[in-house]
């Protein structure tokens, strides 16, 4: 998927436009980025390399990823365009050593599938952690101009109550449930940030990341949000096991992408930044009967989808219990961020562009 696709390439231009990002910054200038095949990395690539390729601002990513042949297949619409893009092959355990000096550093990458945290909580913590000692070690011998941990809402734990969580927000983690493997993690390197900045003068910032879909969500993704939309694009019941009484908020892809920029080179060493769509905030049932109710679907099939609630394999074991994680954006906002494109819009782009 690249700029032939209208939709990814309005996306791209939505990033390359955003006219409180400082563009002139990354001209000539090398950017490490680690989990580049994921679903933000690759949004967050592509977008530097089309600004590098459409817009004069000449720079050049190094990808870490495990597989070069794969990673060549995700990119390789760019790559024939010429893209500025090459890869270093290893993983957080392995990252092999880079002789050339690197201006900028996002570390994105991690494992991310809630099975692979609660089967292998020891390597999601040791990974996870040796990866980013890595790479803040890399950025203090670089002396780079930036560093960014994307970090995740998670670290903020189980909210059992309404209530506005910004950056100094409390984290209520069960230190004892493996699952806890990767908020604590996350917690963990967010700390190694501040510390690297403080002790060593490295510009490390976090960005707290909300759940984000939209470009490049694979129909075979098992994320709550690819299953709803599955459902209704094959015009089945959207079926619920749960009364779906969670509420959380939603970042569209290309939105996640300006932050991460807007962070890296606006914000303050040593800080975090909550990145959401204040506008996105709803229960999971609201979200389903959003999608369920789609413009894209009701004109496809002569009418919506139903939103079917079952609760008989809910034994209170399989599904945590009723969540709620109302994000304060306002700090991120004070860079110039702002998200734009709502839930309807998220699905929407999201189910014309799944592959």
């Amino acid at each position: 998927m690249w700029i032939e696709n209208d939709i990814f390439k309005e996306d791209m231009e939505f990033i390359a436009n955003a006219s409180y990002i400082p563009w002139d910054r990354l001209k000539h200038k090398a950017i490490l980025v680690t989990g580049a095949t994921g679903l933000i990395g690759f949004n967050l690539v592509s977008a530097l390399l089309y600004v590098s390729l459409h817009k004069d601002i000449p720079l050049r990513v190094l990808a870490l990823v495990r597989s070069e042949e794969k990673a060549k297949e995700r990119f390789h619409e760019a790559l024939q365009a010429g893209a500025p893009l090459d890869f270093i092959v290893g993983d957080l355990d392995h990252i092999p050593a880079i002789e050339e000096h690197i201006d900028y550093v996002i570390h994105g990458g991690s494992p991310t599938a809630s099975r692979y945290f609660a089967e292998h909580p020891v390597e999601t913590i040791t990974s996870n952690l040796h990866g980013a000692l890595s790479l803040l070690e890399l950025a203090k011998r670089n002396q780079a101009e930036g560093f960014l941990f994307l970090s995740s809402m998670e670290v903020y734990g189980g909210i059992h109550q309404h209530e506005v969580v910004d950056e100094t927000h409390a984290s209520f983690v069960n230190t004892m449930v493996p699952r806890s493997s990767y908020p604590e993690v996350k917690r963990m390197i967010e700390s190694l940030c501040a510390c690297y900045a403080a002790e060593y003068h490295v510009p490390a910032k976090v960005i707290r990341l909300t759940q984000t879909f939209g470009a490049g969500v694979r129909k075979d993704d098992n994320r709550v949000f690819a299953q709803f939309a599955r459902s209704a694009m094959n015009h089945e019941n959207i079926v619920m096991f749960t009364r779906g009484g969670t509420e959380h908020m939603y970042l569209y892809t290309a939105d996640a992408v300006t932050a991460i920029l807007a962070v890296l080179l606006l914000g303050k060493n040593g800080e975090a930044y909550n990145a959401a769509n204040e506008q996105a905030y709803c229960s999971i049932k609201e979200m389903a009967e959003t999608v369920a109710d789609l413009p894209l679907i009701r004109e496809q099939f002569n009418g919506p989808v139903s939103v079917v609630i079952d609760e008989s394999k809910n034994d209170g074991k399989l599904y945590p219990p009723e969540l709620y994680m109302q994000l304060d954006t306002n700090k991120l906002q004070q860079l110039g961020w702002k998200a734009h494109t709502d839930l309807t819009g998220m699905f929407t782009r999201m189910i014309l562009l799944m592959e």
